[in-house]
């Protein structure tokens, strides 16, 4: 691993000294699993913006999953 500094306010790093001591993990463990998860939040956000945009390009038309209809089952038959 890498150490790395950072500048943050006093009042967040309070706050996260009281999570992590509830949590009983490290500052270092709480900001590895916080960025990880804001990394993988935005990559979900990204594909979700590019999925967005093609149906906006190309949006679905009335016809286009009328073909599946018949092939669901909804479990009231």
């Amino acid at each position: 691993m890498r150490t790395v500094q950072m500048t943050l306010d006093e009042h967040l790093v309070q706050t996260v000294d009281k999570v992590v001591k509830n949590m009983h993990m490290t500052r270092s463990a709480f900001t590895r699993k916080a960025l990880q998860q804001a990394i993988e939040r935005i990559k979900t956000e990204s594909l979700e913006e590019k999925h967005r945009q093609g149906y906006l390009r190309k949006p679905v038309t009335a016809d286009e999953f009328g073909v599946w209809a018949k092939e669901q089952k909804w479990g009231d038959e």
